[in-house]
């Protein structure tokens, strides 16, 4: 996300900060390959379908960074042609592969580019996954959650001693003076404030979970108050990520009809 999304982003077209040149108009889509160090390995149905320490990720203009590996490292024997084919203007024509596993069948796992554009990066013997159609993803012996981490993207997290409240409509849902602001590339600043400073009483749990590769997997909550309810507008991580570690027992609030007031 670093180097492709945000408004810092340099391969993004940045909206924020400031070069001491002009991006060029051409090639408006930028491309950018590079090895990774990790041994990473690709598991379907318990069998490792790929296994390398010779991975590479290519990051695209305003799309996430993915995983490109040497065929060599990917079980061939489990491969299969498939007859699509796509068409990417700044890479060139896609051929894909399927994935068959036992009995299980997994179409286009895999895509490559065997002849890329003459001005794209070489490409050539290289295969890239949809990593979601895989059980399980590693980087050396710790599962990866959600898509490929970018070793460009940064999450911190500060101690504040700012002043927040945070309302939905006019009613106060929150008030700490220790709050947690965390900052995470090429995105806002979010305010983080503890469960103890809370109105418990006005937060209804949903089912709703989403998959952050840098800070885990959020839990939500729906604000009902005065009649009105804001659905999951507020999200926390009961267990985070070591990068995120601090913001357990912390909650951060945005939607329609929330208010943040941050008065430091």
């Amino acid at each position: 996300m670093a180097l492709t999304l945000g408004s810092i982003a340099p391969l993004g077209r940045p909206t924020g900060g400031a070069l001491n040149f002009a991006l060029p108009d051409q090639p408006a889509h930028l491309l950018f390959l590079h090895e990774l160090p990790y041994r990473i390995r690709g598991v379907v149905d318990d069998r490792v379908v790929v296994d390398t320490t010779g991975a590479r990720m290519l990051h695209e203009t305003r799309l996430l960074p993915r995983w490109y590996f040497p065929v060599d490292d990917v079980r061939r024997e489990l491969l299969e042609p498939s007859a699509t084919v796509t068409h990417c203007p700044f890479k060139g024509d896609a051929r894909y592969w399927h994935l068959r596993v036992g009995d299980r069948l997994i179409e286009d796992a895999f895509w490559e580019y065997p002849e890329p554009l003459a001005d794209a990066i070489d490409l050539r013997g290289l295969l890239s996954p949809y990593t979601e159609k895989f059980d399980r993803w590693s980087e050396e012996d710790e599962d990866v959650t959600g898509h490929p981490r970018d070793p460009f993207h940064r999450v911190d997290v500060r101690r504040s001693g700012a002043r927040v409240v945070v309302r939905a409509g006019t009613t106060v849902v929150a008030t700490t003076t220790a709050p947690l602001a965390l900052a995470e590339t090429g995105l806002p600043l979010r305010w983080y404030v503890p469960l103890d400073d809370v109105r418990s009483e006005l937060l209804v749990a949903t089912d709703t979970v989403t998959t952050c590769p840098y800070k885990g997997h959020a839990s939500y909550w729906s604000v009902r108050v005065e009649g009105a309810t804001y659905p999951d507008v507020v999200w926390g991580y009961r267990e985070p990520f070591d990068e995120a570690a601090a913001i357990a027992g912390h909650v951060s609030f945005l939607g329609d009809g929330i208010e943040v007031d941050v008065v430091r």
